[in-house]
């Protein structure tokens, strides 16, 4: 005889024999598992195998978003982001699949499921109240991932704030500025982003020459110190494009303001600057061009010969009447009121 049917023959004997109390009882659970294997246990089996399909894609789609960008070679920073965001997708994912499926689970085996589902929700309701900023911290870095809006090493401007990026999670985002002070900046507070690692970076250097220089010999001079310094060898790769001279951007007093502008490299364009400066002031040295000054007096139009032979003709300046002075003027040693 087979051992489970055996099982089986005894455990309808004595207390659990047909028609008793406990025979009854394992009726009843004997009629559960058939109904249980009948109905729900092929539904369970497939809310968990459409759970694990589910699980896979998710993972191969994080998989594939993290080959697409390590294939098409960004810098290391962007594929970090990358698999940081692809690991918060991932695990959110697999979180709600996890809880579907224990859902149904729980469903399945007679659990009632409306108190569960109200005390989450009330519980969900008071956690977002309280936790809404950094709700909202996360799907922002969520989107600065996403859209690139910056890496890590880029000097930007936000919130306020400039320097460079050290450090960024979906949370905050870590900057340091050019004095070593580091602010953490949750990224909620992000709403405004000035890259200035993007592309290239322009720099407009103004120099300041006295008006009694020939405008056009200052800018064959400025064109040939800015080709000067573009070729170069030490600055020449951060160049992007040749220095131009705009020419004279304003007239202030007795001063002419030139404008020179250098396209380089993104955050490059600090040295070159620093050396066409230099230069400049070796160069209007060497021709004798003086520095602009808005308050020195340009007299080189008014001493004409004419203006100074009428000058010389001219008669002197009487001495004033002292009868004609006020009291206080007559009167050295009187002190104003």
């Amino acid at each position: 005889m087979h051992p489970f049917l055996a099982v089986s023959l005894a455990a309808r004997t004595g207390i659990f024999a047909e028609g008793r109390f406990l025979g009854k009882v394992l009726d009843g659970w004997v009629g559960d598992a058939e109904e249980f294997v009948h109905l729900k246990l092929p539904h369970l089996v497939m809310v968990a195998l459409i759970g694990f399909i589910l699980s896979r894609l998710l993972r191969l789609i994080t998989a594939r978003m993290i080959h697409i960008a390590e294939q098409h070679g960004p810098a290391e920073t962007r594929i970090s982001q990358v698999k940081t965001l692809a690991g918060v997708i991932r695990t959110t994912g697999l979180a709600v699949i996890g809880g579907i499926v224990s859902l149904q689970f729980l469903a399945a085996v007679g659990v009632n499921l409306a108190p569960l589902l109200a005390s989450a929700g009330v519980a969900g309701v008071a956690i977002g109240l309280a936790a809404q900023n950094i709700v909202r911290d996360v799907l922002n870095g969520m989107l600065i991932l996403i859209e690139d809006q910056f890496n890590v090493g880029d000097s930007v401007r936000l919130a306020g704030l400039a320097g460079t990026v050290e450090a960024m999670t979906l949370r905050r985002t870590t900057v340091r500025d050019v004095d070593g002070t580091v602010y953490v900046i949750p990224n909620s507070q992000i709403t405004t982003v000035a890259n200035l690692s993007v592309g290239y970076s322009v720099a407009t250097v103004n120099v300041s020459v006295d008006f009694s220089a020939n405008p056009d010999e200052v800018i064959a001079l400025l064109k040939r110190i800015a080709a000067e310094v573009r070729s170069s060898e030490e600055f020449s790769p951060l160049f992007v494009a040749d220095p131009r001279v705009l020419g004279v951007d304003a007239v202030r007093g007795s001063e002419l303001i030139f404008q020179v502008v250098f396209k380089t490299l993104p955050t490059k364009q600090y040295a070159p600057v620093r050396e066409f400066r230099r230069r400049v002031r070796l160069a209007l040295e060497e021709h004798g061009m003086l520095p602009g000054d808005p308050n020195r007096i340009f007299t080189s139009f008014i001493d004409s010969p004419a203006q100074s032979q009428g000058h010389a003709d001219a008669e002197p300046a009487s001495e004033p009447d002292p009868t004609m002075l006020r009291p206080d003027e007559g009167n050295p040693l009187k002190s104003e009121p």
